[in-house]
């Protein structure tokens, strides 16, 4: 059909489809093209804002949203829209008003909208503001586990654990695939010594579920304490495949980008504006291992505490042990190992984080951080 025959409504569906597969270009292309022809039209600009948003050109995404809103001042697409590109641009207020008018206009119900800008703001460390709006989704529809599981990041940011832990739980309750929820509360669980459940929900996913290593190394290590699996069981081997290609594939911002290219099961390339959550998600992962390597505190069952990083840890416990030699801590590990085995116990001695990890699996020792 030529284009002289088609309507604002044509193109801005030519675009949306473009859009949907990635081609963003191409779709400001044919937005043009619709301006040209309808320069009007509040929904041509609005959609050549975000295509100009996902190629992160905020200063004409922020004109493009501008020029929509001139024509429509409540035009609720263009507002949130314009509330994301203000955050890029470090007016955290301004994106406020523009997400808050929106709710004023009466669209507390719209499901996508309130979560849309509550992950603009949770991505920009906006946290308490993120956490209102997916309040909001999740009181319009308490049965979306998008929105549930939404809140309890942003409860878990807050330092709110065992809320978030709550709120984790129940989006698993609504949706037992949502993936990146059970990743983040097996992450959660286990940071707070609660092995065997983080390790059940580990278990729940596959290896090419996951974008991060993390919970991959956690899961291996805790197949091999509990399940007393030797490092080269079949059973492992996915998923040292997994880590393997983690740790090729580079960092986790990367690993998501590759994902976010990748085509969805309708041959549609996912949106990268929806996935962002996601990447602050790894971020926060990432601050997870971070934690996973600094300062701990363990105490035992005589009430005996040590703190320190897990080589400090293990030190001190040598130090305290009166049967333990003189020789390295690696020697230390071996010899408990040893002891321990004969017990019918296994505790790995490869190194001190496992080591000590499977003391407190064993109930030997109990991890408070």
């Amino acid at each position: 059909m030529s284009d002289a025959f088609l309507s604002a409504e044509d193109f801005a569906e030519q675009a949306h489809q473009l859009y949907n597969e990635g081609r963003y270009d191409d779709a400001l292309k044919v937005l043009r093209d619709g301006l040209t022809a309808f320069p009007y039209a509040a929904e041509l600009h609005v959609g050549l804002a975000y295509a100009q948003l996902a190629l992160e050109n905020y200063a004409w995404a922020r004109r493009s949203f501008a020029d929509a809103l001139r024509i429509n001042g409540e035009h609720e697409d263009a507002l949130v829209g314009m509330g994301e590109v203000l955050l890029r641009l470090g007016q955290p207020t301004r994106a406020l008003e523009c997400f808050e008018k929106v709710l004023v206009l009466g669209f507390r119900d719209d499901h996508d909208l309130v979560l849309q800008a509550g992950r603009a703001l949770f991505r920009e460390g906006a946290i308490h503001a993120s956490r209102h709006f997916f309040q909001v989704a999740v009181e319009a529809h308490p049965d979306s586990a998008e929105a549930t599981a939404c809140l309890g990041y942003a409860e878990h940011r807050l330092g709110n654990e065992e809320v978030a832990i709550s709120w984790l739980r129940r989006a698993l309750e609504l949706d037992a695939y949502h993936l990146e929820a059970r990743i983040y509360l097996g992450n959660l669980l286990y940071d707070r010594g609660d092995f065997e459940a983080a390790l059940y929900h580990f278990e729940q996913t596959q290896p090419d579920d996951h974008l991060d290593e993390l919970a991959v190394w956690r899961l291996v290590e805790l197949k091999k304490s509990i399940y007393r699996l030797a490092p080269d069981d079949p059973e492992l081997g996915p998923w040292a495949e997994r880590l393997a290609e983690l740790a090729v594939a580079g960092d986790a911002t990367e690993q998501l980008l590759g994902e976010i290219e990748a085509t969805q099961s309708d041959g549609t390339i996912r949106d990268p504006l929806q996935l962002e959550l996601f990447s602050t998600l790894l971020l926060e992962l990432d601050g997870m291992q971070r934690r996973a390597s600094g300062q701990h505190r363990v105490t035992t069952g005589s009430g005996v505490s040590y703190a320190g990083t897990w080589e400090e840890i293990v030190e001190q416990m040598r130090a305290d042990d009166p049967g333990a030699g003189r020789g390295s801590i690696a020697d230390y590990m071996e010899w408990v190992a040893r002891r321990q085995a004969a017990a019918g116990i296994v505790i790995p001695a490869t190194d001190a984080e496992s080591f000590v990890l499977g003391n407190a699996v064993a109930g030997l020792l109990k991890i408070i951080r």
